[in-house]
């Protein structure tokens, strides 16, 4: 075993960083409805998914091993490689984070390396059926999956609550909510954290620091854990904002059925060692919780925005991935010309960030416009009974009392 040279350092620290943008660019996955529900206080609800995060990391290592024995060829990876592979998954978590948007960290990663991989040892060098059997059919059919299971739970459970006192029910659905909450924080650590596991393995495989094939040693679990724990705790305001109040209005009920379906099907990959996106998961239960109400719409110019994005991730991540590696084959030099260009970027698109500042105090309010489709489906399409609709009454004005005086005779003709 060959002692930690710098450049696995570097390559490490960079890592626990993404780890941590990781971090606070997925906490909507869990709170984003909680907190729009109104069923937990902003602060409460990161701080409780910041733990659970934590917890979840140490619950499976088999995503990560998806990624440090899987995906590439180990033998053909460098440590300088997976620096840049780094490099663009940062790049765009920030950029979309910047905007507003829930893209796939787990997509920006993993595109990033296949990026950087291809740049250095050639396209043989990634192992295509792994790609589309764990990463891209995943991604397809998770937030279908996902939307199709939250809309079918939110009429269901409409449907059970119709005889229900309305303040009982709806304290028993924020009750679920906050419990659903917990379960997706906790598989969200179990998915994503081992994202940067196995991206420490990996470099750690390469730079000869362990052996190939091995597990992610404890400590590095353990690192992992608290970069996304962290993250998560100081929240992405601006991504929570999107998702619990851009994409569609949501209930208790729908809250409760978009969580649970989400966790559902990422506790069902990570046992499966599916490298899924938490985000595609979250967000198609979001829209089909919003599609499963009657009366209730989805904001499809939001909706669009988001798509185009996951369509990008990982050609977006690739790109910058490749192209970072090719800088860093120049030489030390190179990988130095890297780093900066990285601090510098994210500094600015930190301070721009900070024109418009987003947090726990104005976390629920939105300006999203409802566009063309979703006013007019919200037209004709009533709310469902038992919502805020119901608690509001219409006054019909009495008709005029008739009067029994006689008409003045009109006016004699002059």
């Amino acid at each position: 075993m060959e002692n930690f040279s710098l450049i696995l350092a570097i390559v490490v620290v960079t890592a626990l960083a993404f780890d941590f943008t990781n971090g606070f660019h997925d906490t909507a996955n869990a709170m984003a409805t909680t907190i729009s529900t109104g069923a937990l206080k902003p602060k409460v609800a990161v701080a409780m998914s910041a733990a659970l995060n934590l917890v979840g990391a140490f619950l499976s290592v088999e995503v990560a091993n998806t990624i440090s024995k899987g995906l590439v060829d180990e033998s053909g990876i460098r440590p300088e490689v997976i620096f840049a592979a780094l490099v663009g998954a940062i790049l765009w978590n920030l950029l979309t984070w910047l905007v507003g948007l829930p893209s796939s960290s787990s997509h920006a990663l993993m595109g990033g390396l296949i990026g950087a991989t291809i740049a250095s040892a050639g396209t043989g060098a990634v192992h295509g059926d792994v790609l589309v059997t764990k990463v891209l059919i995943p991604a397809i059919a998770a937030p279908l999956v996902a939307g199709i299971a939250a809309m079918l739970a939110t009429r269901l459970s409409y449907s059970l609550g119709k005889k229900a006192d309305g303040k009982s029910a709806a304290k028993g659905f924020r009750a679920g909510q906050i419990a659903s909450a917990g379960l997706v924080s906790l598989a969200h650590g179990t998915n994503d954290a081992q994202k940067t596991m196995g991206i420490i393995t990996l470099a750690l495989v390469a730079g000869g620091a362990v052996a190939p094939d091995s597990d992610p040693p404890t400590w590095v679990i353990l690192s992992a854990g608290l970069a996304i724990a962290l993250g998560t705790y100081l929240g992405g305001w601006r991504i929570i904002r999107t998702m619990g109040k851009g994409l569609t209005d949501l209930q208790p009920q729908q809250g409760f059925a978009a969580q649970t379906s989400a966790a559902t099907v990422i506790l069902a990959s990570s046992h499966l060692g599916f490298s899924l996106s938490t985000t595609h998961s979250v967000s198609g239960s979001v829209m089909g919780a919003g599609l499963g109400r009657k009366g209730g719409v989805v904001r499809w110019s939001t909706a669009t925005r988001m798509f185009v994005a996951w369509g990008l991730t990982l050609p977006a991540a690739a790109l910058v991935g490749a192209l970072a590696e090719s800088v860093c084959d120049l030489g030390d030099w190179g990988t130095a010309v890297v780093a900066v260009f990285l601090i510098a970027s994210s500094a600015a698109i930190w301070k721009i960030s900070r024109r418009e500042v987003v947090d726990a105090s104005n976390v629920n309010d939105t300006d999203e416009p409802a566009g063309v489709v979703t006013t007019a489906i919200a037209a004709v399409t009533p709310p469902p009974a038992g919502t805020v609709a119901d608690d509001l009454t219409a006054t019909i004005p009495a008709p005029a009392a008739a009067t029994t005086e006689p008409a003045a005779p009109p006016a004699a003709a002059v």
